[in-house]
């Protein structure tokens, strides 16, 4: 029988840097008991994914230990497909997962498949699936090797309504120990049993026992018992600040006395807390709008609804003008990503949009983006007349600030990604914003900010998320649900 009190995962005093400039973990120390389901929480870039890398062993400490059970084994889903495996069939992915051949591996992948309610020919290339069922894919990989620790980035990424309750009750019954980095607060709180927070400033680690929702609740509190102890204590010196310079003064005895409280005042400085710095929210921005948008802006006449892998057209009519917001909705799989990459080419059938129509595209795989450019050159090809100043000030806005501009789109944090997909966005001024799941991988706090951004588009906006918390949050004119057509 399982012991639950067992330390199945320890690390002690684990510090880790990118290079001589970018430390990331500094003294990390936290356990993982066998069975627990723990949530990894830190703002975009803190260092959640470093430390599945870590897990792993894909990288290794600079100082410090980082100890399994015996025999351990790790599961790691991620938060993407890997570029380079986007080519493999269906087949060669989950047989990539082993490190020798399995020779029974269709009836595993199929039964696995059915866990994660994805229904995918094993010859079919990833390449070819939706979002939602990519992120359904990566989950059964993890899963098909029935490991020890199963490792989930971002999980919830792309799933529909009816993927993240799957999700949810699998993650519920499942009996072996589970680690989850998401900005999906709804979904951590309906199982997560503690938190490892990564504070993006210290470098440090703190360990949390409770629900999610408690322990955001705990860390806000303890934010103001540290705020009003020093409140207290910066008064109670100042008073004795005060009296010691008028007893410095007198000379004599009187200047003993003020060394003295001198002392006790050093004693009162060494009590002061520091107070943690609560993550970094970006700044309030606007996505300006191509100038000159007169009449339809898009018309689309038909669409293509993807069902048991078969596409049919399918007769719609809408027309967008100026300001006005349209929510692409449906299930997973059933072809929303598919009508928004052709929008933005100007390869769908039964679409018009008006010649000149500059087309903002954010994109979930962030494809869009050069990963062999820094941060700095991506921003400076759309930055037009702009000077060096307000161009690094623009990238402070998002949290890019100067070291970071340097760094290789490649090597961001996939939420880092998506914040350089928005900076762009500003620059490029587009008359048409197509947004495919824009808050994936996002901090939670960017999001109202984000879509405080969208209301205030003026352009025209075709929008595809699963996250109905945001979507509450934008003005949307419009719903096209292929789902039910």
């Amino acid at each position: 029988m399982a012991n639950n009190n067992e330390t199945i995962l320890r690390f002690n005093k684990v510090s880790f840097e990118y290079g001589s400039h970018k430390p990331i973990l500094d003294e990390a120390d936290f356990t993982v008991r066998r069975g627990a389901k723990i949530t990894l929480m830190g703002q975009n870039g803190s260092g959640k994914s470093t430390i599945f890398k870590l897990i792993t062993g894909g990288i290794l400490p600079d100082s410090g230990a980082i100890t399994h059970g015996n025999g351990l084994t790790i599961a790691h889903s991620k938060q993407v497909i890997p570029r380079d495996q986007m080519e493999l069939t269906v087949r060669e992915f989950f047989e990539s997962a082993f490190s020798q051949k399995v020779y029974d591996i269709e009836p595993r992948i199929s039964k696995i498949l059915d866990a994660v309610d994805l229904n995918a020919p094993l010859d079919r290339k990833l390449n070819t699936f939706s979002g939602g069922q990519q992120a359904r894919i990566l989950l059964a990989q993890a899963l098909i090797q029935n490991s020890d620790i199963l490792l989930l980035d971002e999980p919830t990424n792309n799933l529909d309504k009816a993927g993240i309750e799957h999700l949810t009750k699998f993650l519920l019954d499942y009996k072996k120990t589970v680690i989850v980095i998401s900005h999906d607060a709804e979904f951590l709180n309906s199982f997560t049993q503690g938190v490892i927070y990564l504070d993006i400033f210290t470098k440090k680690t703190e360990q949390y026992t409770g629900n999610y929702f408690a322990l955001v609740e705990e860390i806000k509190n303890q934010l103001e018992r540290e705020r009003m102890k020093n409140v207290r204590l910066e008064k109670d010196i100042a008073n004795r600040k005060e009296q010691a310079n008028f007893f410095a003064q007198k000379g004599g005895h009187m200047r003993d006395v003020a060394r003295k409280m001198n002392e006790n005042i050093a004693k009162l400085e060494a009590e002061k807390v520091e107070i943690r710095q609560e993550d970094r929210t970006i700044r309030n921005f606007i996505i300006p709008c191509q100038a000159d948008l007169l009449g339809n802006i898009l018309t689309l006449k038909s669409v293509s609804v993807i069902r048991n892998h078969k596409v049919t057209q399918k007769k719609v009519n809408v027309v967008l003008k100026k300001k006005e917001h349209l929510l692409l909705a449906g299930p997973n799989g059933i072809g929303k990503t598919t009508l928004l990459e052709k929008l933005a080419t100007g390869h769908a059938k039964g679409e018009e949009i008006l010649p000149d129509v500059k087309i903002g595209y954010y994109r979930q795989d962030f494809s869009t983006l050069d990963f062999e450019k820094s941060v700095y050159d991506t921003l400076k090809d759309f930055s037009g007349t702009m000077t060096e100043e307000d161009l690094r000030s623009h990238a402070a806005g998002f949290l890019f600030a100067s070291e970071m501009l340097k760094t290789k789109v490649g090597s961001l944090s996939e939420g880092q990604k998506g914040l350089v997909a928005f900076a762009r966005l500003v620059l490029e001024r587009p008359g048409l914003l197509i947004l495919d799941e824009p808050t994936n991988h996002i901090n939670f706090r960017h999001i109202p900010v984000i879509a405080n951004a969208l209301n205030r588009f003026e352009g025209t906006m075709i929008l595809v998320s699963h996250v109905p918390d945001f979507v509450a949050k934008i003005k949307i004119d419009q719903v096209l649900d292929i789902g039910a057509l």
